[in-house]
């Protein structure tokens, strides 16, 4: 605040700093928040803006464990030529290897939530009072209707196939069970499971559900706002590339 400006402030939601004390998402930083607070569990804290509860923080931090590293791929490929030609510069590796994250790697994770989102919100199947599925059937039946009008539009249903998984990608199964397991297994993730059962009868053939697309539906059920999914991504890979 300055005597030209009298009331101007710089108001913020996540933290401020003193000469004594660094505060946090209205905690204080080392009182609160250190030893006591997981890493995943504040990334999910400072987007939400609320704290998760122990079952929304082991689906969370099961997404990022999942997205974290997958070896030769061009991110990896990208980071690694960086780092070499520029060994004193390792934020330049990593955001090299970040700047890759597109529709084909990483990106998937926020297309594929946005696209199951945007199809519960059109069909009505989504936010409060909605009119979800009663059973399988009612999900293949919106699911169907999914695909079908996607493939009409002449695009791709994001979350289908894998460069190296062909038949199952495996981390899949492992997050829908702890979804289920922690009871938020929720119209995002049902309504993939159901493209997953359907889509043949309108592509021609089968492919499977990614993981990248799992994470996506996993997150989208967890409440997170879509067009920040991406973010999500990089987080989880940050740490793969710095290995």
């Amino acid at each position: 605040m300055t005597d030209e400006a009298p009331g101007l402030s710089f108001p913020t939601s996540l933290g401020t700093s003193t000469a004594e004390e660094i505060r946090l998402l209205g905690q204080d930083l080392t009182a609160d928040l250190m030893g006591s607070v997981g890493f995943g569990e504040l990334a999910f804290w400072l987007v939400a803006l609320r704290r998760p509860t122990p079952s929304e923080t082991r689906v969370f931090e099961a997404v990022l464990v999942a997205l974290a590293d997958h070896g030769f791929t061009p991110t990896a490929i990208a980071a690694r030529l960086t780092y070499l030609s520029a060994p004193d510069s390792l934020q330049g590796a990593l955001a090299a290897g970040l700047l890759g994250g597109g529709s084909r790697f990483l990106g998937v994770t926020e297309d594929c939530g946005t696209y199951l989102h945007e199809v519960l919100e059109r069909h009505g199947a989504s936010g409060p009072g909605a009119e979800l599925p009663a059973d399988d059937a009612g999900w293949d039946a919106l699911a169907l209707a999914a695909v079908t009008e996607t493939r009409a539009a002449g695009r791709f249903v994001p979350g289908l196939g894998h460069p190296v998984h062909k038949e199952r990608d495996p981390r899949t199964p492992v997050l829908v069970r702890i979804a289920e397991e922690e009871g938020l297994r929720g119209p995002h993730l049902r309504l993939f499971e159901a493209i997953g059962r359907v889509h043949e009868q309108v592509l021609g053939r089968r492919l499977p559900l990614n993981g990248a697309g799992v994470c996506g539906a996993a997150l989208a059920d967890l409440g997170l706002p879509v067009e920040l999914l991406r973010g999500f991504a990089l987080l989880a890979r940050a740490a793969g590339l710095l290995g």
